[in-house]
């Protein structure tokens, strides 16, 4: 049999048709547009994300027997809101994850509704990206438009719907909307309140393998798929993405290197970070993760070699790196190009190179970058180990894993082992592997897990350049404090 994993992203929709024993047999990505109508907003059209989506699904399987797909599932961008009309037809574009238009609905949340009142009724606080502040942002400033809503629904869920007629969500990507109780994984009665909505405009919550609904007759034949085609809920994208890398139970990490970077954290049981520096999530096999977001990862190494180098070749740029400079370079970077999310929560910090000097070269700068990447993904590390987490190993994925001085930076920042895998494809290999979940090819995600995922290769933490970057590490995490001030004055 065959299962298709969809992965909604920002610009693309990739799609990916696996075997039951998890061989990848086609890929294929559709773009859409992406509209800016307002500095800081983010919107895109949900018909746009159905219509690729569609065609997509045709590319995928031009070469392949139609009649052996058994099901399909979604990893999709999280946060997003879409809302319906009594028509079932979106009433504005969606409003997307990057967006932060709801700065005052956020500090509404947080200041006066309280952090604290937050924490205890969905196990998160707000930020601008989460859905809740957009719902209160759509109360305010287009009470026409929010007095039509009669279906709230996040992206990759508009598709389900769209396949199946039916209105689901999985609890993964329900976590990311502020208005779950992620412990007990239930719509929060509290927070729905205090936006204004009802339950019923919510969609059912699902496991993310559970199996919704089969397609609808009018679209198994447009596509020219079995109507007996089983759609399962599917994950939010990282959600998805730590089935794909097989982060599935008590103390499993995932770090992913992308243009953010993500650590991942698998638990068996809820876990509130009590500086919510983390977020507390529910995962894709049913149970709960701690996960940090850091909005600047690789695209911090992609700023400085384009457009600040002018150079494309990435490697020639670290060929010039001395490894002996490994530990002790002088000068440290700030990689907040667009804020930070986790752990700082600061939408005012800023990126800066500090410590540079008349000795400085061009080599220590580019090694300063992928060092304060590092550095900052060792803070989201450590919020977790405060928690008690005992994390000793990690799987690497994402675009700055290409990288072996990277990831030997990452090993030794970090102080663990670093697995890189045979496979990785993220979102999209999770959802079908959700989707082989759902039609009864393992029992469980984590059974897929072990069955799919492969360690191609890991890299150990030397003793020595380890203790060099605890040092560095020390130094760099005194910067952020002493200059957050001034980030905010510079903002103005």
């Amino acid at each position: 049999m065959y299962y298709i994993g969809i992965d909604l992203g920002t610009s693309a929709v990739k799609l990916l048709l696996m075997e039951a024993d998890g061989k990848i047999r086609n890929i294929v990505s559709r773009e859409y547009p992406i509209s800016f109508p307002h500095p800081s907003w983010a919107e895109q059209n949900p018909e746009d994300w159905w219509e690729q989506t569609r065609e997509g699904i045709r590319d995928l399987l031009r070469d392949f027997d139609r009649k052996l797909v058994g099901g399909i599932s979604f990893g999709g961008q999280m946060h997003g809101l879409v809302v319906l009309d009594q028509e079932d037809r979106p009433i504005r574009p969606a409003i997307l994850w990057n967006d932060s238009r709801t700065a005052e609905e956020t500090d509404y949340l947080n200041e006066e509704i309280g952090r604290d009142f937050l924490s205890e009724h969905t196990g998160n606080i707000a930020f601008a990206g989460f859905t809740a502040p957009k719902i209160l942002w759509m109360k305010k400033c287009e009470p026409e438009n929010f007095a039509r809503i009669q279906k709230i629904m996040l992206p990759k869920d508009y598709l389900a719907y769209r396949m199946t007629g039916v209105h689901a969500t999985d609890l993964s990507d329900a976590s990311g909307t502020l208005l779950l109780d992620v412990e007990h994984q239930t719509w929060s009665e509290e927070m729905l309140a205090i936006c204004g909505i009802r339950e019923w405009m919510l969609p059912r919550l699902h496991k993310s393998y559970d199996c919704i609904g089969r397609l609808r007759p009018d679209i198994a034949e447009e596509l020219e798929l079995p109507f007996e085609v089983k759609v399962a809920a599917g994950a939010g994208d990282n959600a998805a993405s730590a089935i794909a890398t097989g982060t599935v139970g008590e103390g499993r990490c995932n770090l992913s290197l992308g243009t953010s970077g993500t650590l991942f954290i698998s638990s068996d049981h809820f876990c509130r970070d009590a500086s919510n520096a983390l977020h507390s999530f529910c995962d894709a096999s049913g149970r709960y993760h701690l996960m940090g977001c850091m909005l600047s990862a690789a695209s911090c190494n992609k700023w400085w070699m384009e457009e600040i180098l002018e150079e494309s070749d990435y490697a020639a740029g670290q060929k010039r790196i001395e490894k002996t400079r490994l530990g002790e370079n002088t000068v440290f970077y700030l990689p907040y190009l667009m804020g930070e999310r986790s752990p700082l929560n600061d939408p005012y910090a800023r990126a800066c190179f500090v410590g540079m000097t008349m000795d400085t070269r061009q080599a220590d700068l580019t090694q300063a970058v992928l060092e304060g990447v590092a550095f900052a993904c060792r803070d989201m590390l450590e919020v977790a180990r405060r928690q008690g987490m005992i994390i000793d190993r990690s799987r690497l994925v994402g675009g700055g894993t290409r990288s072996f001085l990277w990831q030997k930076i990452l090993a030794n920042v970090l102080g663990i082992r670093l697995d890189l895998l045979e496979t990785e494809e993220g979102p999209s290999l999770g959802a079908a592997m959700l989707a082989a979940v759902a039609c009864g090819e393992y029992p469980s995600p984590g059974e897929a897990a072990r069955a799919i995922v492969k360690v191609k290769k890991t890299i150990e933490p030397e003793a020595d350049l380890a203790a060099k970057y605890q040092r560095q590490y020390e130094k760099f995490s005194r910067l952020y404090p002493a200059l957050k001030e001034s980030f905010r004055r510079l903002a103005g």
